[in-house]
């Protein structure tokens, strides 16, 4: 699972080793001014975007990496649980993630971003 950390003037999304491999991307930090809403995520795999060019993808059980489409592209990570999403000043449109315990993580940022 991934973990969504607030460190100083950022987001972190940490992912695990295997996370990691399976998304072939490391960490994601995006700045904490560039998130413009944090929601629950009821219809996950709705949510899911684009096309996999790099990553890992199982229809239905897992997405892990980055996804492509006309408007942009989002990162996701694993099974979403959550939305994160994002101005046009950071490098993804949204994150999709899942997180251990979604309703604090979703406290957590909107106390340090107000939205």
């Amino acid at each position: 699972m991934a973990k969504l950390i607030v460190d100083g003037p950022d987001l972190v999304v940490s992912l695990s080793p295997l996370e990691k491999l399976g998304a072939r991307h490391g960490d994601v930090r995006v700045p904490l001014r560039t998130v413009l809403s944090v929601q629950a995520e009821p219809h996950p795999w709705e949510a899911v975007r684009g096309v996999r060019l790099a990553g890992t993808g199982i229809p239905g059980v897992a997405v892990l990496g980055t996804r492509y489409f006309k408007g942009g592209r989002d990162f996701v990570a694993r099974r979403p649980a959550i939305r994160v999403e994002l101005s046009d000043e950071a490098p993804y449109e949204q994150m999709l993630l899942s997180v251990r315990d979604p309703e604090s993580t979703l406290a957590e940022i909107r106390d340090v971003t107000s939205v």
